[in-house]
């Protein structure tokens, strides 16, 4: 994440410092002992949480990500990640949303982990910039997701 913020010495921005901490939080509350069932609900919500804090364009479409995923991938657990929302296969994060407002950027991204199952030759994107969801983009992601799911 370092220097995406157009950060040119080195350090980490005060937004970057931010996702880190929250990232630091999201391991403690893993770590929290109870159910699994109780720890997934946690996590879903922290999710759903994660959606309802973002604002316009942004919230727009974290919202239409994860209804894409409730209803094409059900097997990805909500959670979130470095305070993204996220959906993880087998507790490793598959597909997440990253905020234009979190790091200042004219654009979201939705953005895939090497865990995804996308692979295509020796080239293919892992991150797609965002400006909102049209039609022809749903039906983009809607394969992405079902893909990426496996």
């Amino acid at each position: 994440m370092a220097g995406r913020s157009g950060n040119t010495e080195g350090k980490f921005t005060a937004e970057e410092r931010a996702a880190m901490k929250q990232r630091a939080a999201e391991l403690r509350e893993e770590g929290k002992g109870g159910k699994a069932a109780e720890k997934k609900e946690r996590e879903a919500q922290a999710c759903r949480d994660a959606i309802a804090a973002l604002t316009g364009s942004d919230r727009a479409i974290a919202e239409k990500l994860h209804a894409i995923v409730t209803e094409v991938a059900p097997q990805l657990e909500p959670k979130t990640w470095y305070g993204f929302p996220s959906y993880a296969r087998d507790g490793k994060v598959v597909v997440f949303y990253q905020s234009a407002a979190k790091f200042k950027t004219r654009y979201g991204t939705i953005g895939f982990s090497e865990d995804a199952m996308l692979d295509d030759g020796v080239f293919w994107p892992a991150a797609y910039a965002v400006l909102e969801v049209t039609s022809a983009v749903e039906k983009e992601l809607r394969g992405l997701v079902k893909r990426a799911a496996g």
